[in-house]
């Protein structure tokens, strides 16, 4: 009975949006970082199209496409992290129709368009430095060791073990809320995950900003930390792990083994 129950719901409309949203945006990405041989052979939509949308430059000219891409791994990556949220506000209201999903959605998503837009100043000014290559991805050593070694300590701060406690019991979460109506509330969810991941969205800049394989491994981590159970567990060892990372690469430098 209770999986069937769940069934049913995932099939719900609301949420077959939602699969389709997350999906497109994962496939948008893809085809923003496809090699140019294949981009030129792209016949939807014509090759002129496929390049323009593809074509990441450092410069302001560029800035319309990194915000695209960057909005894009935003709604890719941190919308199925949501997903445990997004289950119990459909248990919480009791509708095959889940009213109240979409604004609750469009709060939480548009938290995340802001960062976009910071991300993208940020990408820019540093692309502007020549600390980034035309990828998004870091030239300066000591960047990489500044990004990794912020990132590490603040899995052991206060603030994200404050927005993890909210993000781990979205029910409390809820009912504490619950006023406030689905799109404050899914404003101030957005906000609460942003205290939980920004850090390691900013780890972009290490891997690369269209480098879909760490894109995956950071939305499967980020979703896990947000489960009580697992997230317990992991979020202090990948702390740990970030800053052995910074150290060994600062420990390559100076000892010129880069």
């Amino acid at each position: 009975m209770q999986l069937a129950s769940g069934l049913r719901k995932i099939r719900a409309p609301h949420w077959l949006g939602f699969y389709a949203g997350v999906i497109l945006a994962w496939v948008l990405l893809y085809a923003m970082q496809l090699p140019p041989d294949l981009i030129a052979a792209a016949n939807l939509y014509g090759a002129e199209f496929w390049e323009a949308l593809c074509r990441i430059e450092p410069g302001l000219a560029g800035a319309p496409n990194i915000f695209l891409m960057w909005a894009l791994m935003s709604a890719a990556m941190m919308a199925p992290t949501a997903f445990p949220a997004l289950a119990t506000w459909d248990d919480l209201v009791q509708s095959a129709h889940a009213s109240g999903f979409g604004l609750l959605l469009g709060g939480y998503l548009l938290v995340w368009l802001g960062f976009a837009v910071l991300a993208t100043g940020a990408q820019l000014a540093l692309a502007s430095g020549g600390l980034l290559n035309p990828l998004g991805e870091s030239v300066n050593i000591w960047l990489t060791a500044f990004l990794l070694a912020g990132a590490g300590i603040y899995q052991f701060s206060t603030l994200k073990d404050a927005c993890l406690s909210k993000c781990r019991r979205p029910l409390t979460f809820f009912m504490q809320h619950w006023d406030e109506g689905p799109w404050r509330m899914g404003l101030r969810l957005g906000a609460v995950c942003l205290g939980c991941c920004w850090a390691l969205m900013a780890l972009a800049f290490v891997g690369g900003t269209m480098n879909l394989l760490w894109m995956g491994g950071a939305m499967v981590l980020m979703t896990l930390e947000k489960l009580p159970a697992i997230g317990a567990i992991i979020t202090r060892p990948v702390g740990y792990g970030l800053l052995a990372t910074s150290a060994a690469v600062v420990i390559f430098e100076l000892g010129g083994w880069t």
